[in-house]
């Protein structure tokens, strides 16, 4: 079997990030701060909520959400569908992680809003943006000589507009440093599930996915824009190998074996994957296996190199390897971060 040391894209790493750069934080809920720019898509602007909102710690919400705008109230939408903000400014003061969202982002942005960005980001608040709220980030200076991403459809235009930006136009959301941008609708969720993911470990995540019925994991390097849809109409989707693979991720799983399951040449087995899930079907299993060794870390006290076994990297310096690569934490460290009693 090939190895699972398929590459992993630059834009889906987690960067480590210096004691500077690490987010603020308090006892208590984790304080979210979410900006939006009219006009809103209420979609974007409901999904910290959604994702956010849903995370427990021991029955305890891991969160406290605030919505705000320069001047609380009504605020324009692109849709039918009004939307009241209840908060102001002040709320990023005391927030952990500020979030910026809304389809106006793109127009020149309040200069009120722009200052108060540049406020959390000096005191130390993580800054994510979903969608084309990336071009407020950009225009309060905060993404300069970093890594983007936006909207597919707007990345061109982030790019020629902010030059000194590393835009990524095909990434589903791109983390450098405490900065992290994503594209728009959906992407903002895998967006917002990472950032559980980061603070809170891999089964609070997952447990977040399954309340929400969304994936659980997809890696910020995966396309956004898919070249057909997820499900084919002649019934030629891979959800069922997906699954079974997922089943036997212990296993010494191949192309030829996935293929074979499929019913189909390993080359078409590889179009359809990039097709379905926008990656590799050597790239999915990688992010699978490594979801499913942050679990086992966190949930038992398995020895290392049961744990690497069980999630089929074979060996505890594989396991290690990768870990280190994706999310820049060994196992030893990783789990005891974010072991917990099982459940």
């Amino acid at each position: 079997m090939p190895s699972p040391s398929s590459q992993v894209p630059p834009s889906s790493r987690v960067l480590p990030v210096t004691e500077s750069e690490r987010p603020v934080t308090r006892p208590g809920p984790h304080r979210i701060a979410v900006v939006a720019v009219p006009p809103v898509t209420a979609f974007d602007l409901s999904i910290p909520e959604l994702v956010f909102g849903a995370a427990e710690l021991d029955g305890r919400p891991a969160y406290e959400v605030r919505i705000c705008t320069p001047d609380p109230g009504p605020v324009a939408t692109t849709g039918s569908l009004q939307v009241v903000v209840p908060h102001g400014l002040d709320a990023l003061e005391e927030a952990d992680t500020v979030m910026v969202t809304g389809s106006g982002a793109r127009t020149e942005a309040d200069e009120r809003v722009l200052e108060a960005l540049r406020a959390a980001a000096r005191r130390g608040a993580r800054l994510a943006s979903i969608c084309t709220g990336a071009f407020v980030l950009a225009q309060a200076g905060l993404l300069d000589g970093r890594s983007a991403t936006t909207y597919w459809v707007q990345a061109g235009a982030l790019g020629h507009r902010f030059p000194s930006v590393r835009v990524r136009p095909r990434a589903l959301f791109v983390e450098d440093g405490p900065v992290l941008t994503s594209a728009g609708l959906t992407a903002g969720i895998d967006l917002c599930l990472h950032m559980v993911r980061t603070d809170h470990g891999a089964a609070v995540a997952n447990a977040v996915a399954r309340l929400a019925v969304v994936s659980a994991v997809r890696d910020g390097g995966q396309d956004q824009a898919l070249p057909s849809p997820v499900s084919a109409a002649d019934g030629s989707s891979l959800t069922a190998t997906r699954a079974w693979a997922l089943e036997r991720l212990d296993a010494p799983l191949t192309l030829s074996a996935l293929a074979a399951h499929a019913g189909v040449s390993v080359r078409t087995l590889n179009r359809r994957f990039r097709a379905e899930v926008g990656a590799t079907p050597l790239q999915w299993l990688l992010t699978q296996r490594i979801e499913r060794a942050r679990e086992l870390l966190e949930s038992t006290g398995l020895p290392v190199d049961l744990v690497a076994g069980r999630a089929g990297f074979g060996t505890a310096d594989s396991l290690r390897r990768h870990l280190l690569q994706r999310i820049g934490m060994t196992p030893r460290t990783y789990r005891t971060h974010f072991a917990r009693p099982a459940r």
